[in-house]
């Protein structure tokens, strides 16, 4: 899980860089950014349940408000989609399951696919 860890970080890591040229508070791809911001928040809880120690994907959220420099209002609302994404699984695992595995795995290929569809569509 570790290389996709790191091929989603960098998906990730692109996808920021380009959509940082086109801010505005209500772009074509803000929807796409706040739930990308909300399963960054699901993957540090989840991930942190199931064994993996760190704070990569507080870490990764950190870079996305960095590369899209919000003002305070549009701030406040990507990390809103962070800490929800955290605690709707916190609310349901207190130890690392089987489902929270599958969870994992789901959320890694959506983090995967917003950030190549933010950086293909939006990008440029």
């Amino acid at each position: 899980m570790v290389t996709r860890s790191v091929l989603f970080a960098a998906s990730l890591a692109f996808a920021t860089a380009m959509s940082s040229t086109a801010q505005a508070a209500e772009a074509p791809f803000e929807s796409r950014l706040m739930r990308l911001a909300e399963v960054l928040g699901s993957l540090h809880y989840l991930r942190n349940l199931c064994g993996e120690t760190g704070d990569q994907w507080r870490g990764q959220m950190e870079k996305l408000l960095a590369a899209e420099h919000p003002d305070a209002a549009r701030r406040a609302r990507f990390i809103a989609n962070f800490n929800r994404g955290y605690r709707s699984f916190d609310e349901i695992y207190v130890a690392c399951t089987p489902s929270a595995a599958e969870a994992i795995s789901r959320y890694m290929k959506e983090g995967e696919a917003l950030s190549r569809e933010i950086a293909g569509r939006y990008g440029n």
